[in-house]
């Protein structure tokens, strides 16, 4: 199935995402966690796309694992390093193996690359070429903080409407922990001409340490309270991880109170975690 279409549907979607092993041998564990968290039957699960595609074989194969198990996969691909013809194979096997939803990003940089050499320079080229390749449906990122790399809100508004009219299907957001900034963003995106479905991602924040790096490469800012959050708990690894799930709920409860329909969650291959925020809807989704 199509995630357009499942986000389209009149009925609250909560989807997760999961990322494949660096090598072969941690593919084992990374598998069996996303298998436990399409267990929980959501929506859809996405799967990343390491830096230069050195993940890409592991995408595919957890990506088909996911599918076999009744839920539906989005697949994420990368500009980085990516030729046209590397894409092309790429596609072509996902097909092979049913996979029809791909998000596409330019990715992240690795030090010492040189993006004018690349194919695709920017995510809307790599979106114009996979809708020339076939029937896919194909997301994009959105970011209400706008993207660390552009200079304005209006910039980075401007270079998403290209993206969408590229080919984009739907947006989903980087992380955020402040609802008021996401609705006012989608206000300006509305106000931009961009009618396609934007689902929030909602990152539950388990480790206080390690957020403050997650915060540096995405942009995000955190709030005064939920900086208290992190201030009062991050020594205390499971009252941090208790306080985070609790936040992630909160934020994703009150979207859907406000009309939002479709929330995504970075879930960090932790099963556990993707179970409470679901026992915590329990009655939401029933």
């Amino acid at each position: 199935m199509k995630v357009k279409e499942i986000i389209n549907r009149d009925k609250l979607s909560l989807s997760f995402e999961v990322f494949p092993p660096k090598t072969q041998d941690n593919f084992d564990v990374v598998s069996s966690a996303a298998m436990s968290i399409a267990q929980l039957s959501p929506d859809f699960m996405s799967v990343t796309y390491g830096a230069g595609g050195s993940t890409a074989k592991y995408t595919v194969e957890i990506a088909k694992s996911i599918l076999d198990k009744g839920v539906t996969p989005l697949a994420h691909l990368t500009c980085v390093c990516s030729t046209k013809e590397s894409i092309k194979e790429k596609l072509s096997e996902l097909k092979a193996n049913g996979i029809e939803n791909i998000l596409a990003l330019r990715g992240d940089i690795p030090a010492g690359t040189q993006p004018q050499s690349w194919d695709f320079k920017y995510a809307s080229e790599l979106v114009s070429f996979i809708k020339e390749q076939g029937d896919f449906c194909v997301g994009g990122a959105c970011y209400p903080e706008k993207h660390v790399e552009s200079l304005s809100e209006k910039d980075d508004l401007m270079y998403l409407k290209h993206k969408v009219e590229c080919g984009c299907d739907f947006l989903t957001t980087q992380m955020f922990f402040d609802n008021d900034l996401f609705y006012k963003y989608l206000l300006r995106v509305r106000s931009a001409g961009i009618m396609v479905p934007v689902i929030p991602g909602i990152m539950p924040v388990t480790n206080g340490r390690q957020i403050k790096r997650s915060c540096e490469l995405s942009g995000a800012v955190l709030p005064d309270r939920f900086k208290r959050i992190v201030e009062r708990f991050s020594d205390d690894p499971k009252a941090m991880e208790q306080a985070g799930i609790a936040y992630a709920t909160e934020q994703i409860i009150d979207l859907f109170a406000n009309g939002i329909n479709a929330v995504h969650v970075y879930s960090m291959n932790k099963p556990h975690v993707a179970q409470k925020i679901k026992e915590n809807l329990s009655e939401i989704f029933k």
